[in-house]
């Protein structure tokens, strides 16, 4: 039976909570005889930098940059509003994703047949919606330098953050966007603001060559950022794979969970490159919600995203297609069922907590196995 390292990170607010669920679904594919999964547990984020003073410890990125896989919950809370920037809680996350060199990070977006009518779109516009969104993730106006705050002459103070990108970075997170196209339904968006930033005229200039010479038989169309976000509302059932910079990526792909009915059931995978000699790229999968500090500690948080995030590790990182298949079909079993946590849970409908859920995904994967 394969083996595999795993670093769980749970963070801060609901990420402990959220996590526990992912240990138990990890304990019972192993148990299966599916994987056994060896686990190590260190702080990120604002419990990292209570415990030492920075949002994630030396010994921490050890074990990221050693592990297989590594497994995120959430970081950040008003307790930690005003450490010092380099120190804030979400520094923990960009420096893993910098040191770990995971450059493109896939957010899918997908409608589980029970869930149409918890959207706040129509049921026609939602239902059967699936499509993944490759966003850039270690260069733009997050990473690009001069970033700072400076005080003019006059008293004045000016801030600066500078969008920053080369032919290299674009060709690598296109050629990830056109090979998931490729198994998917064979088509890719790339989303820019070409008409208003240099960085969007060779954004878009690169991603058509790379298409073009490397790609030809997949379709690929432009659509300006501003214009994508109001098309995702409008009919986000066009779009079937969409490539973009780090910022839209982060706009666009917020938007995307939303269509779905709620934040908490979006996972997330952030890849890094195929390792020369042994193929296998360095991750990090997380849920794409926070650390929803207003619920933290009271059981009511949804770890499917946390769950899927799992389900992508399986899939992405250790070819476990069988499980992740499994994984996944056991969640949208338990949808099936009518199971609900409060944040997907009609108005006025009983609600399960966190661990409630996670058990009953357990229970679905037992009788599925």
């Amino acid at each position: 039976m394969a083996s595999f390292n795993l670093l769980l990170l749970p963070g801060d607010g609901i990420g402990p909570e959220v996590m526990t669920e992912v240990k138990k679904v990890a304990d019972f594919l192993g148990q299966a005889g599916l994987a056994r999964f060896e686990t190590e547990t260190d702080l990120v984020g604002g419990a990292a930098f209570d415990a030492h003073g920075k949002a994630i410890s030396e010994d921490a990125m050890k074990r990221a940059l050693a592990a297989d896989a590594v497994l995120f919950g959430a970081v950040g809370g008003p307790k930690w509003a005003k450490v010092p920037y380099e120190h804030r809680p979400e520094a923990g996350l960009l420096r893993l994703r910098k040191d770990l060199q995971l450059f493109a990070n896939l957010r899918p977006a997908v409608c589980y047949p029970a869930l149409a009518d918890s959207s706040s779109l129509k049921r026609e516009i939602i239902e059967g919606l699936d499509i993944m969104i490759v966003r850039e993730l270690t260069g733009g106006v997050y990473f690009g330098e001069p970033k700072e705050i400076v005080t003019l002459e006059n008293g004045e103070k000016r801030a600066v953050d500078t969008q920053v990108y080369t032919t290299h970075e674009i060709e690598r997170i296109a050629r990830v966007a056109f090979d998931l196209a490729k198994v998917r339904r064979n088509k890719v968006t790339s989303s820019e603001k070409h008409n208003v930033m240099r960085s969007g005229v060779l954004w878009k200039e690169v991603v058509s060559k790379i298409g073009a010479s490397e790609y030809p038989d997949v379709e690929l169309d432009h659509h300006l950022a501003d214009a994508c976000g109001m098309q995702l509302v409008r009919w986000p059932k066009q779009y079937d794979v969409i490539v973009c910079d780090n910022l839209f990526g982060d706009m666009l792909s917020d938007i995307a969970a939303m269509l779905t009915g709620s934040l908490g059931m979006l996972p997330s995978a952030s890849l890094g490159a195929p390792d020369e000699k042994t193929g296998q790229r360095k991750a990090l999968y997380e849920p794409v919600h926070g650390s929803a500090p207003d619920i933290a500690g009271q059981g009511l948080a949804n770890p499917i995203a946390m769950i899927g995030s799992f389900g992508m590790c399986l899939r992405y990182s250790f070819g476990l297609v069988q499980a992740a298949d499994l994984v996944e079909r056991a969640i949208a079993d338990v949808l099936a069922s009518g199971t609900r946590t409060r944040d997907i849970a009609d108005k006025g409908g009983n609600a399960v907590g966190t661990k409630e859920m996670g058990d009953a995904i357990v229970g679905a994967l037992k009788r599925l196995a």
